[in-house]
């Protein structure tokens, strides 16, 4: 046999190999694509009546859901896990519904691709394959009566089950995947000498983003489980993971995302991590030892606020390693990379400080509140809508660099000594915060009153920002820039109204760079693309992009 022969013979073999490992694997990945949901014993299979839906609420015995005059819906849910399930499902159905339409609509958005779809669906169910076995059984029964109530017509994603169970992981393969800093966000807090009264305070913005649909019905759920503290989170439909809450012990968990490498087998997704410190810790050491035994792969701080111990610490965790930041004084801040002694020289985490808008926001976050002491919540609020760069810099509106990037899904300021807290309403932060009182729905057992169980006296009225010119030509320069970023190609617009509408912000010329150069304008194109390299721009991969661009421009 001659040597091409042997070679032809050794390709076609290998070729067939490769076939067929690629056939198994494929077989593989779709098999495991659907999660199994848990089974339940004959004690746990519980059964609901219907809700009774009148004017004001909709019941289903002692648990509720309401929508307030402000646009947010809250919502009462006790008892066992799928009982628990069973019953935020029934009560919240259509938001399940809504949710889940409105995150499939912004995934389409971005990948247009049927084929794409279906390929990235099996990727995420194989990335996700083990993820069952990393979240307790108590969650996946909730999870479980809460898919209950989703509906069949998505099942191109999957089974109801498994893709209520997956949408946990949401934000860990999000923020893992694109390191784009979706959920780039920003919270602190103060006590002591540093506050009013001198009781703990945090506050808090969870810049996530997802399309503006995702974040339209914010649910204030107050949850009163068969185990574990009673607690409140800010949430949506069927989603009983964590990013934001406090407990009855006053007990607060925020999240923020840190710099993380792509995912290659599951873990506990953070938000349920979040999710057990808030129902089964009432301190700083308690919510500590939850932490360590949770595996984890992405890495995230989670900022622990404790109304027992009087201040605030940094749980930063890593899928290796956790570090914890105590406070030098009776502050803390958090942003996007690690403080720790441990963390903080992480190769990734160096990079992060470098490159990113992080330590940037941390020290106008820092400037700010030391502009601002003693804290109060209405200062806090302010804090957390300012549109600013350090030294009140006008870095444009939107930029990632300042606290408020317009676009969280939601704000939220906590004091756990009072057990009050507050949550901002559309549009972002910019909506009236929201006042509750954790002790009066759990102890007095209250309900809605008019439509909302919220302690009116105490709201802190919307932004003034709202009512400017300058507002309504950021919504027009918003609506444009998100057209381009989700490659729509009809550049319908006026180059000269985007500019005035957002004109200190390197992303506007940015934006009129690429518009010249989709019409073949070079020198136009040329001079964007140098103004926006003078402006304050956010990250270094967004400088290094446009210099790309004047680079391939000029070349």
């Amino acid at each position: 046999m001659s040597v091409v022969k042997k070679i032809f013979k050794f390709f076609l073999i290998f070729l067939g190999v490769l076939v067929l490992l690629s056939g198994a694997f494929a077989i593989y990945v779709y098999n495991i694509a659907d999660a199994t949901p848990p089974v339940l014993t004959e004690q746990e299979k519980v059964q609901i009546a219907a809700p009774l839906v009148t004017d004001s609420m909709t019941t289903l015995g002692d648990n509720w859901i309401s929508r307030n005059e402000h646009g947010l819906y809250e919502m009462y849910v006790s008892g066992s896990p799928y009982e628990r399930g069973l019953k935020a499902g029934a009560l919240s159905k259509q938001l399940i519904v809504d949710q889940e339409i409105a995150f499939t609509n912004q995934i389409k958005s971005m990948i247009p691709s049927e084929g794409y779809l279906k390929f990235l669906k099996y990727i995420i169910g194989f990335m996700n394959r083990d993820l069952s076995d990393h979240i307790s059984r108590e969650y996946k029964m909730e999870i479980y009566g809460i898919s209950q109530y989703a509906l069949d017509s998505f099942d191109w994603i999957g089974t109801r089950y498994s893709r209520i169970l997956n949408y946990h992981a949401a934000h860990d393969v999000g923020h893992a995947m694109q390191n784009m800093m979706l959920v780039g966000c920003t919270s602190f807090g103060a006590w002591a000498n540093k506050t009013e009264d001198s009781s703990l305070i945090i506050g808090r913005n969870f810049d996530f983003w997802v399309g503006d649909a995702f974040a339209e019905n914010k649910i204030v759920e107050f949850v009163a489980p068969d185990s574990g503290y009673n607690f409140a989170y800010i949430t949506w439909g069927g989603f009983i993971g964590v990013v934001s809450g406090m407990n009855e012990k006053g007990l607060t968990v925020t999240i923020n995302a840190a710099p993380s490498q792509i995912p290659f087998g599951a873990a506990t997704p953070v938000s349920l991590v979040a999710r057990e410190i808030l129902q089964y810790t009432k301190n700083i050491d308690e919510a500590i030892r939850i932490a360590k035994t949770r595996k984890m792969f992405v890495s995230e701080s989670f900022l622990i606020g404790s109304a027992i111990d009087k201040k605030a610490v940094v749980i930063e965790k890593t899928p290796k390693k956790l570090d914890v930041y105590y406070p030098v004084d009776n502050s803390i801040t958090c942003t996007n990379h690690y403080q720790s002694t441990e963390l903080l020289k992480e190769e990734s985490n160096r990079e992060q400080m470098k490159n990113s808008a992080s330590v940037y926001r941390q020290k106008r976050l820092s400037q700010l509140m030391e502009g601002d002491y003693p804290l109060n919540p209405t200062k806090v609020a302010n804090i957390l809508r300012d549109q600013k760069g350090l030294n009140n810099s006008d870095i444009g509106l939107g930029n990632e660099k300042a606290i408020n990037q317009l676009i969280a899904h939601h704000s939220i300021i906590m004091m756990p000594d009072s057990l009050r807290f507050w949550v901002s309403t559309n549009p972002w932060q910019l909506g009236a915060y929201v006042c509750y009182d954790l002790k009066k729905v759990f102890e007095q057992k209250a309900k809605p009153s008019k439509g909302t169980v919220s302690v009116a006296q105490y709201t802190i009225p919307a932004d003034s920002f709202l009512n400017t010119k300058e507002y309504q030509n950021y919504l027009y320069f918003r609506l444009v820039k998100n057209k381009q970023a989700f490659g729509h190609t009809d550049y319908n617009f006026n180059p000269d109204s985007l500019m005035f509408a957002n004109p200190s912000y390197y992303d506007t010329y940015r934006i009129l760079g690429d518009y010249y150069m989709h019409y073949h304008n070079k020198a136009k194109a040329e001079e964007m693309y140098i103004m926006a390299l003078k402006k304050d721009i956010a990250t270094e991969g967004e400088r290094k992009a446009i210099q790309k661009k004047l680079k391939q421009l000029k070349n």
